[in-house]
């Protein structure tokens, strides 16, 4: 299985910060990648971790 961990830019706001976590999920759900989890910092950033199905990867 493979995972794929992306930072977002800097969002102070939570409906900007929500924006810009749903782009890039969207984003990755394009190429396959499924969210997996993702957290937000104390520097108005947040982590997302995706991963990609096994039955995808062959």
């Amino acid at each position: 299985m493979t995972y794929k961990t992306i930072v977002t830019d800097y969002a102070p706001k939570a409906k900007k910060m929500a924006d810009e976590i749903e782009k890039v999920i969207n984003e990755k759900a394009k190429d396959g990648w499924e969210p997996v989890s993702f957290s937000v910092t104390n520097s108005c950033k947040a982590i997302l971790v995706f991963r990609l199905p096994e039955d995808t990867e062959k």
